[in-house]
């Protein structure tokens, strides 16, 4: 592995250690600046006569690839254009990133890269990050070693690529999305991308599309299943703790099984969590807390109804109840509190339940009967609405249009203003638009997406709508977890992230119809996350002990900005 020596110069600047001449150093994209080398770095690295003469500063290099991104014809081509960029010239590419991020970040990610992670082999140009396979079994340690391009990884986001979003199994095109999510760790929480290592745990799939495809670069085999399974997943997690100690592993859309045996697995061996259904849970808890605040009733006066039993319906109903713990609510009325349904219908103890977590989220007969709904009767999505009278409907079923019109009417004719967020992604997996749900409420809803999605007219009115994303939580939760040294990724660090974000909001968003903040405030947001985390663990004991102003000078002077450092040849 390289070492990336950035530092601080006797005069302030930031300087880099730059050991590299020629075309070698414009081939590598986190030392490359194009034309932003000087006319002094061009003769002291032997870059003279490689480059048009013209020097120019990172920002207009940045609005001249962005007029070019712009004129892409559809999302994908602008996909393909950002990733060519970033595997060019990384500063370049996270400067674009950080000033448009509201626009560029449903490229980078959701919903775009759901598009991209399905023609991955398609419209692959360079490789990133590390692939596992089988065939690495008994050396797992050794590639992770050779594949990383630099010393000190703090942060790798590794999936197995089954539950790709909302889209399923996409074998080796799950790296876009661990690509994806880092992009957003160091847009969002400036943590430098050679601190950072994508990870796709190829272990085969069973899309026969994929399998059938001349052109898939993944391992060609049916998926990797049972004990072969889970030895590959131990001896990779060793890998990670010996290679990179002390480092941060996020998992990302592993199947909800899978995903649940692996967090809770592993979250005590090193620092970890899993995204899908943690990260979930903290934004949808988060929603629902800013919905209060305009409501004016408490969390713990909500009826919330999960539409979606999967790792991510799992992860909202246990933050949901942890939070409630948190504020002296009794165990039966936590349980009432949140009611799940997967594609059979409400979680009840009185039938077959195909998962062994989903009895964590299953009513007891006596909990169905205080929601009225008795044993012999359907328990459908529209008739648990019609009895349960949830103030709240969350959908996280990836089924399109599953909150319909007379659902989402029966639910407002019994909750002055209800709560409602289709959560599942990529658009065209929303369970209602927000324009429908605003007829259908006579306005008024209080709702968000988990993609995004154009402000809704209604009647004199303009609504934004706001997104459920993720990324208002990871980065946070990453970054205080790195910077306070936590030993593990708690509950109490979820429920802290939870809360934060909740504040984040400002009031003059909430009158716009926003429950999250603007992505524009990303890194603000940001920000108050990690320090609500690195304060947590503080006073949960388990990190370092730092006060309220070390933990905000710890988190500014590690937020690392986009600008070309000065070279030092080496």
């Amino acid at each position: 592995m390289e070492q990336y020596r950035l530092y601080q110069g006797e005069d302030g600047r930031t300087k880099l250690d730059v050991p590299f001449r020629s075309y070698e150093l414009i081939r590598r994209p986190l030392y490359n600046k194009g034309t932003g080398f000087t006319p002094e770095d061009r003769r002291s690295f032997a870059l003279e006569g490689l480059l048009p003469s013209q020097h120019n500063p990172i920002e207009l290099q940045a609005r001249r690839i962005y007029a070019s991104i712009r004129s892409k014809a559809n999302d994908l081509e602008k996909y393909v254009s950002l990733t060519a960029l970033q595997d060019r010239n990384e500063h370049l590419f996270y400067r674009l990133l950080c000033k448009h991020i509201e626009e560029l970040m449903p490229i980078v990610y959701t919903p775009t890269v759901g598009e991209a992670t399905r023609n991955f082999s398609h419209v692959f140009r360079r490789g990133r990050g590390v692939w596992i396979t089988p065939e690495f079994r008994g050396r797992i340690a050794e590639v992770l070693e050779a594949a990383a391009p630099f010393e000190g990884v703090r942060l790798l986001v590794a999936t197995d690529n089954e539950s790709i979003l909302g889209i399923g199994d996409q074998g080796a095109g799950g790296m876009a999305i661990s690509i994806g999510k880092l992009a957003l760790y160091t847009a969002a929480a400036g943590i430098h991308p050679a601190q950072t290592l994508p990870v796709s745990l190829d272990v085969g799939t069973n899309n026969d599309t994929l399998l059938n495809d001349e052109l898939y670069l993944g391992w060609r085999s049916l998926r990797l299943t049972g004990s072969a399974y889970h030895t590959l997943i131990e001896e990779f997690v060793e890998a990670v703790a010996g290679v990179f100690p002390g480092a941060l592993l996020q998992w990302e859309d592993f199947r909800k099984d899978t995903a649940l045996h692996i967090l809770d697995s592993y979250r005590d061996r090193l620092p970890s969590f899993n995204d899908d259904i943690q990260g979930t849970g903290a934004v949808a808890a988060a929603g629902i807390v800013s919905a209060s605040r305009v409501t004016g009733s408490p969390l713990s006066a909500q009826r919330v109804l999960v539409f979606g039993a999967g790792a991510a319906g799992l992860g909202i109903a246990r933050q949901i109840r942890a939070l409630l713990a948190d504020a002296g609510v009794n165990p039966a009325d936590r349980e009432l509190a949140v009611g799940v349904l997967d594609s059979r219908g409400l979680l009840v103890s009185d039938r077959a339940l195909s998962d062994h977590y989903k009895q964590e989220l299953a009513w007891t007969v006596e909990t169905a009967r205080r929601a009225g709904l008795e044993a012999a009767g359907p328990r459908d999505l529209a008739t648990v609405v019609a009895h349960y009278k949830p103030t709240v409907l969350i959908g996280s079923s990836g089924q399109a249009g599953a909150f319909t019109e007379e659902i989402v009417r029966e639910m407002a004719r019994h909750v002055a203003r209800p709560v409602i967020l289709p959560y599942s992604n990529p658009t065209a997996y929303a369970e209602a638009r927000p324009q429908e749900l605003y007829e259908w409420t006579g306005g008024q809803c209080l709702v968000a997406c988990g993609s995004p999605f154009a402000g809704v007219v209604y009647g004199e009115r303009r609504y934004l709508v706001g997104q459920g994303n993720n990324v208002f939580i990871f980065p946070g939760l990453g970054l205080g977890t790195l910077l306070s040294g936590a030993r593990r990724v708690s509950d109490g660090m979820i429920s802290a992230a939870a809360r934060a974000l909740a504040d984040a909001v400002l009031e003059d968003e909430l009158a716009q119809g926003l429950l999250y903040p603007s992505i524009r405030r990303l890194r603000a947001v940001t920000h108050e996350v990690a320090t609500a985390v690195m304060q947590r663990v503080r006073d949960d004991g388990i990190g370092e002990s730092l006060s309220d102003t070390q933990i905000g000078q710890r988190i500014d002077e590690s937020m690392w900005e986009p600008v070309y450092p000065d070279f030092v040849p080496v």
